[in-house]
């Protein structure tokens, strides 16, 4: 993990990652292969992928019940007391319908409508999610969403994690399906003779359901592109050298693209957690993964001032930051872009992952400079409601009217015009 100076040069901005040409074309022949084949596309998919041969791609209300059983009675406590959370959390985002009127009789509103269907797209692969689960069906669910189905692939046993299924049930999902990949997203986009088409897809997933989500777009909508995970620790000589090398390798063992930073003024520091960092990668379970992403995308930055830090953190634009510095509140008015802050030492960036509320649904690769975290916005669509009065349609009709013609367009000032005739 190379140490950097900033006054040597900027911090490189983040891209997400568009996909070869082949994979592109082999997500657009899957999605079209569904499109006209629905559920036999999905099994042949599912197979040659997966390596399963499934009979029923719908998860039944048995295979849910075994779940909960299988599941430690604490490991279901921890499950439902951070569901509890994540709902409480998302409940305080719910937005009302509402009215205005004006003394000339002017009513302008907005009308808050939730989405009829939304799918959720939960990873597999080399590990289990029940969080994911958690942190986007909770929010549709809070948002009035009636419909929620849940896609996620099946393991080599043809079945899906317990603490998966189990999270399901406790976050209210009663359609569940157990395919991934290019082929779940297009089922959720057009539908199949088994699977009702949704309106949304939410959710993170590799290289080919990042993909196959950019397809889709405009047949549903989307919540994000994502990228690669990563995580910036912002810290002066405060910090603890191995709890936030222990923290950067959290966001490392996602993946070998994942990213991990520490952006500090402290060249001490700098050095410590370089050290700790190699200590610790060798303990790890995933430590092969992680230690391509820490000496290929991640870094070590040194600042010569905490305003310079901060910059470089709003130029990084994290997905995670941690904000490790004495009076680390303080800086929290001068952070612009960043998906989740974790300030303070006892604010590891796990604690946000499963427990504490707020959604891991962030955004990466630097686009936290536009976008926002996953939340009930995004399970609702707004209509404007505008009923004019007489009186303001007489007050104002006429500038209407002027206003369209700058534009040539004749017809919009006409229907103006048309209700001045007696």
């Amino acid at each position: 993990m190379d140490i950097r100076f900033l006054n040597e040069g900027k911090i490189p901005r983040q891209s997400l990652d568009q996909g070869t040409e082949a994979q592109r074309k082999s997500v657009q022949e899957i999605i079209d292969q569904v499109k006209k084949k629905g559920d036999e596309a999905v099994r042949f998919y599912t197979e040659q992928f997966d390596g399963v041969k499934l009979e029923s791609l719908r998860v039944t209300d048995d295979e849910v019940d075994a779940a909960l059983l299988e599941l430690d009675e604490e490991l279901l406590a921890i499950l439902q007391e951070a569901s509890n959370n994540i709902r409480s959390f998302h409940e305080k985002q719910v937005q009302q319908s509402w009215m205005t009127t004006e003394e000339n009789g002017t009513l302008l509103g907005q009308k808050v409508t939730a989405l009829d269907a939304a799918g959720i797209y939960v990873p597999g692969g080399t590990a289990a999610y029940p969080s994911s689960v958690l942190m986007n069906a909770i929010p549709a669910q809070v948002a009035g969403v009636k419909r929620i189905v849940m896609v996620t692939p099946p393991g080599r046993d043809g079945k899906v994690p317990a603490g998966v299924l189990a999270a399901a049930r406790l976050a209210g999902v009663r359609e569940i399906y157990k395919i991934g990949g290019a082929q779940a997203v297009a089922a959720l986009a057009y539908g199949t003779e088994t699977i009702d088409p949704v309106d949304k897809i939410t959710g993170p997933g590799n290289i080919y359901v990042a993909l196959a989500k950019r397809e889709v777009f405009g047949i549903v909508d989307i919540d994000m592109i994502a990228g690669p995970s990563d995580v910036t620790v912002l810290a002066d000589d405060t910090a603890v050298a191995h709890e936030v090398a222990a923290d950067l390798l959290s966001q490392a063992e996602h993946g070998e693209l994942s990213q991990a930073n520490l952006v500090t003024t402290s060249r001490t520091l700098a050095e410590a957690v370089q050290k700790e960092v190699e200590a610790q990668l060798n303990e790890l379970p995933r430590h092969e993964m992680a230690r391509v992403a820490i000496e290929e995308h991640s870094a070590i930055y040194v600042a010569e001032s905490i305003d310079e830090a901060v910059e470089a953190v709003n130029q990084i634009a994290p997905e995670h930051l941690e904000v490790q510095t004495e009076n680390a509140m303080e800086l929290i008015g001068k952070i612009r872009h960043a998906g989740a802050i974790f300030v303070g030492r006892y604010s590891s960036e796990p604690i946000g992952d499963y427990f504490a509320g707020p959604n891991h649904t962030l955004p990466t690769s630097g686009t936290a400079r536009f976008s926002s975290p996953l939340s009930v916005d995004d399970f609702v669509k707004k209509s404007s409601i505008i009923s004019y009065s007489k009186a303001a349609f007489d007050q104002h009709g006429s500038k209407v009217a002027k206003f369209a013609r700058l534009e040539g367009l004749e017809a919009h000032a006409r229907a103006i015009e048309a209700r001045y005739r007696k």
